[in-house]
């Protein structure tokens, strides 16, 4: 059965149906995958009961898979998956929900505000993949934000103001805008800011978009304040409605999107039931914007 690709929002998103991406793809399909993602940035599929290894083993056929060290701040005996895993569940080591206090926890609700994958590490992310492999029974939806639709839509002004901008993004942003600040030496050392331009374009299509995240705290060049306003009310225009697609889980959906084109982000849900989502990361291949040590 081939697979076929059908467009489910006016911008973006695409919900596959033929794909048992459990089994080894062929180049002509993997191809036609990508492709897929370049034109619609985030693809749906349903019914693919995969393991770990399945997961990894597919994403590999996608590209290189980024490391999850230096994402997060539970310690390599804390981790209830390996390294090639994401473990963006609400689980301990004994696969129980986490106490509502545990660290763990409070850093993890940073995925409930907008961001892109990675984008505080030098070379961020290139495709994220999540596969639902126990879903919340209410909430715990994930949405998406088309940021090339966002920035289509923007005045030719502020096109021209945001042009050549460069943000600094961190761990340490995002996660203080939430009031969590309870870092070692080490983490802040692990999540210290690099360096992102304000527009991408995408290698594939050359469209542009915008880099947006929760990640992002300033931008260089700019007083704190205007560059906080201005990044707040960039974030409000690019997630309104128009440019947002829900997605609601069901067991064993996989989803994959490009970190380029994107934003998402989980919304909430009855952290006393298991929610298991694993997530594999396909890394990027240069950074944004030269590098050097901020400020």
């Amino acid at each position: 059965m081939p697979i076929t690709v059908r467009q489910i929002h006016r911008h973006f998103v695409g919900e596959v149906s033929g794909a048992d991406l459990t089994r080894t793809q062929t180049p002509e399909e993997i191809e036609s995958i990508r492709d897929a993602i370049d034109r619609l940035a985030v693809l749906v599929f349903h019914e693919q009961p995969f393991t770990d290894e399945q997961q990894i083993a597919f994403t590999r056929q996608l590209g290189p898979i980024e490391n999850s060290a230096g994402g997060h701040i539970a310690k390599t005996h804390e981790r209830r998956l390996g390294a090639l895993m994401n473990d963006v569940s609400n689980l301990g080591l004994d696969h129980k929900p986490l106490a509502r206090d545990d660290r763990k926890r409070m850093f993890n609700l940073g995925n409930r505000l907008w961001h892109s994958d990675s984008s505080f590490r030098a070379i961020p992310a290139r495709y994220s993949l999540l596969s639902g492999r126990i879903v919340a029974r209410s909430g715990g939806n994930t949405e998406f934000a088309d940021m090339r639709a966002a920035y289509d839509a923007l005045d030719a002004a502020t096109k021209r103001e945001i042009e050549d901008l460069v943000g600094e993004h961190s761990l340490i942003y995002s996660r203080g805008s939430l009031g969590f600040e309870d870092f070692t030496a080490e983490e802040r050392m692990m999540f210290r800011p690099v360096r992102q331009r304000l527009v991408r374009t995408h290698p594939a299509t050359g469209r542009k978009s915008l880099y947006l995240s929760s990640h992002l705290g300033t931008i260089v060049g700019w007083p704190l304040p205007e560059a906080r306003a201005f990044i707040r009310d960039l974030t409000e225009h690019a997630t309104a409605p128009a440019f947002v697609y829900v997605h609601r889980w069901r067991t064993n959906d996989f989803v994959i999107w490009d970190n380029r084109q994107t934003m998402h982000r989980v919304r909430r849900f009855d952290e006393t039931e298991v929610r298991d989502m694993r997530r594999t990361t396909v890394a990027g291949d240069a950074p944004t914007a030269a590098q050097v040590e901020a400020a």
